[in-house]
């Protein structure tokens, strides 16, 4: 598809996020001087400054991660980018290079028992959470399976066995789907009066879930034909099987906990005339960037919704009000990646780079 009328409406409008990740990504076609000059304005953005505010001098960016907002009438985050997986959301969706030294000194950080240990204390709640930091992990619902994520976000997902590790387990889950005929297979029965009384999955089983598709969605290690197919093979069958309703919890320890969005319910595929604010277009992106092509049902769906879309000029435009998306790249939002919201086209432009991107993940894919 000849995508000349969006890009050229982004070259006009977009911000220098947009217009670094445009010619770095899609385009290829980015000097050393012109590549320098874009970062430099990206640097310039209030949200990287206050990123790069929150920077401690052992090199993690704020409080926790994905962590509580405040403690007991005490504001912890004067902005959801002092939470640890915002910023490291904000530096992957800002494509900052992972050779800068807040993100290198922000991974070393990670890797580091002594300052996680120091990082996770600063309330009584993080505490347990961190010395049970593996438990759940199978499913993704675990601070090391957020932690490990967090650094493939940022391109450091492939350089050390533990983190590759992971990628392994990911794949685990989505496998575990084509075992079964629906999450009854797995789950079992809670024995309670509590009003949210849902079937649960144990720690230790393998269930697929938005940390583990984000994992494999920044890495490379695991890629492979055979797993490419099973993991194209896995979201069909989730579309399959799971259903719109469903509630499930995974029991970690003696507590019931809600599942950070598993895959226990169909993908939505996208569609212009559907208002869907959280995580929406983001895990049809991250689901493209596996590498699985028109081979998933919802992606190829998504792609003809898309072409008609911006058929007519190349923008494109839906329902969606400004008010509805977050300035800031929190666990619960898609991608935005125009610093100011209310420039004229912000939107257009967030959700035009979002068309141009995701079809060009599809257009560049190798078939299986």
């Amino acid at each position: 598809m000849n995508l000349s009328k969006s890009i050229d409406f982004l070259l006009e409008n977009a911000g220098p996020v947009i217009q670094y990740r445009l010619y770095k990504e899609i385009l290829h076609d980015l000097s050393p001087r012109d590549e320098e000059k874009l970062l430099k304005q990206i640097y310039q953005t209030p949200n990287f400054k206050l990123v790069q505010s929150y920077a401690k001098s052992n090199g993690y960016i704020g409080s926790g991660a994905h962590s509580w907002d405040n403690w007991r009438g005490t504001v912890l985050h004067e902005t959801p980018l002092q939470d640890g997986e915002t910023a490291a959301r904000l530096l992957s969706y800002y494509a900052i290079p992972k050779e800068h030294p807040l993100v290198t000194r922000f991974v070393t950080a990670m890797r580091d028992e002594n300052v996680l240990r120091e990082e996770f204390s600063y309330i009584p709640p993080e505490i347990p959470r961190f010395e049970k930091r593996f438990e759940g992990l199978n499913n993704g619902n675990c601070l090391a399976s957020l932690m490990y994520t967090m650094q493939a976000l940022m391109g450091y997902g492939d350089d050390i066995d533990e983190v590759k590790n992971f990628q392994t387990t990911c794949l685990k889950g989505f496998k575990r789907i084509l075992e079964i005929n629906s999450v009854d297979d797995i789950t079992k029965t809670r024995q309670s009066k509590s009003k949210y009384n849902y079937p649960y999955i144990t720690s230790d089983e393998y269930f697929p879930c938005s940390y583990t598709l984000a994992m494999l969605a920044y890495t490379q290690s695991w890629r492979t034909p055979k797993n490419v197919k099973m993991l194209a093979a896995s979201l069909n069958r989730i579309n399959e099987i799971m259903k719109p309703d469903s509630n499930m919890h995974v029991k970690i320890g003696d507590k019931y906990c809600a599942p950070c969005f598993s895959f226990n319910r169909p993908i939505r595929t996208f569609d212009q005339d559907v208002i869907d604010t959280i995580v929406y277009r983001r895990p049809l992106t991250e689901i493209a960037m596996c590498g699985v092509g028109k081979n998933v049902d919802i992606i190829r769906k998504s792609v003809e919704n898309i072409k008609q879309a911006i058929d007519k000029d190349g923008i494109l435009q839906t329902n969606l009000k400004k008010s509805n998306l977050s300035p800031y790249p929190m666990a619960y939002a898609d991608v935005v990646l125009e610093p100011n919201r209310k420039q004229k086209y912000a939107l257009e432009c967030d959700l035009t780079f979002w068309a141009v991107q995701f079809l060009n993940l599809i257009e560049n894919c190798s078939n299986f």
